[in-house]
């Protein structure tokens, strides 16, 4: 497996491969679980070639606390990718070399798919996210790039960033892959107590009683109950609960059967932040 850790050492590489090879490229901030293997699985199997790169992207925290304390394996996660495949091809720089010694994260307009949900909470999160996608779509030239639908919002953005700036790049969305219990994979959940991650659990299963409660109720109706399902759960914290539109992200308001809809959720479980979705 190769392992880069300069943009010019990756470039060159990316160079010398044939014209006719596609390129897949996966993009992850480390700490490697299932849910990351599924993406480089499916992306292995549809290109020639796949770049994974391990970068934990500072300009898309808000909070310095969260990205320190966010995990850093690389051993482990270059484990997990030989398991998949030896070819891999891996980018895992420093944030100087990324940023060029200036961290900061350029300017967006996203057209509003950024202010609600997670831009609601998060301050500037997807300025940062759009730099250091653009900057590895700019760097990598992929063919097709894969994302998961856990963080479906940033999925649409980083639609919308390709689509605002011309990137010619196929962006793939992946399912959500979960544990047992039903709780989403995340690299966050490596931080809850055994007993706390059994209890997460009940995010999922309230999101799938939501679902069913959206074919025949109202929207306001199934937000307000899933709003009491937590009250009456005392080591879950809700956040939000919102009910959107898949392609604008904009809360609903009257439903309409022409239009395609997404519940999302976030909630904090003993101090950590979990994110989950499910299509309506």
């Amino acid at each position: 497996m190769l392992v880069f850790r300069t943009k010019k050492e990756l470039s060159n590489y990316i160079s010398s491969l044939s014209k006719n090879e596609n390129l897949g490229l996966v993009p992850t901030m480390g700490a490697l679980h299932t849910g990351h293997a599924s993406l480089v699985e499916k992306a292995v199997s549809e290109n020639n070639t796949v770049v994974v790169s391990i970068f934990v992207n500072p300009t898309q925290f808000d909070n310095k606390e969260d990205l320190a304390k966010y995990p850093n394996t690389l051993d482990a996660d270059l484990d997990l990718l030989s398991n998949v495949s030896e070819g891999i091809v891996v980018f895992s720089p420093s944030a100087d070399e990324v940023y060029d010694h200036k961290i900061e994260a350029k300017k967006y307009d996203f057209e509003g798919l950024d202010t609600v949900m997670e831009g609601a909470y998060r301050d500037d999160h997807f300025n940062g996210v759009g730099t250091i996608v653009e900057a590895l779509l700019t760097l990598v030239k992929p063919n097709r790039a894969y994302f998961g639908e856990k963080d479906f919002q940033q999925l649409q953005i980083i639609r919308k960033l390709v689509e605002q700036q011309h990137i010619p790049v196929e962006i793939i969305g992946c399912p959500i892959v979960r544990e047992t219990s039903g709780l989403a994979m995340s690299s966050r959940n490596e931080r809850l107590s055994k007993e706390l991650r059994q209890k997460a659990s009940f995010i999922y299963s309230t999101l799938l009683a939501a679902k069913e409660k959206f074919g025949t109720e109202s929207a306001n109706y199934v937000l307000n109950w899933v709003k009491n399902q937590f009250k009456e759960h005392v080591d879950l914290e809700l956040e939000y609960i919102e009910i959107t539109d898949v392609e604008t992200l904009s809360p609903v308001t009257r439903k309409n059967e022409n239009l395609k809809y997404r519940a999302f959720i976030a909630v904090y479980a003993g101090g950590v932040r979990l994110i989950d979705n499910i299509a309506l």
